[in-house]
């Protein structure tokens, strides 16, 4: 289930990836097969050869990326990676916005 996010916000990450661009979305979510994590960055592109070619460097693979026929295909980043990827992309706003900063 995923909460913490408005529609403008959605609709914008998918005008990003209708354009080619790697496009980043971090909302709450709560899933019991993950009862630690309660939220889930999502690293979408139309191109799925620009997305896996980004996800090599943060060491994801290509089979990690939860296909759509909506031309919405992701990565779900969780936990520590989330951390990482979000910290090395420079996406701040979006560990400020869902306290995931460390003190």
């Amino acid at each position: 289930m995923a909460f913490g996010i408005n529609r403008k916000e959605l609709l914008q990450w998918k005008r990003d990836i209708d354009h080619g661009k790697i496009a980043f979305i971090t909302h709450y979510w709560l899933d019991d097969r993950f009862p630690d994590i309660n939220t889930v960055t999502k690293v979408g592109c139309k191109d799925l050869k620009k997305l896996s070619d980004w996800g090599i460097q943060y060491g994801l693979k290509k089979e990690w990326i939860h296909l759509r026929k909506d031309g919405y295909s992701h990565f779900d980043l969780l936990g520590q990676k989330q951390l990482e990827i979000l910290q090395k992309e420079g996406l701040e706003d979006q560990l400020k916005s869902f306290s995931l900063l460390q003190s």
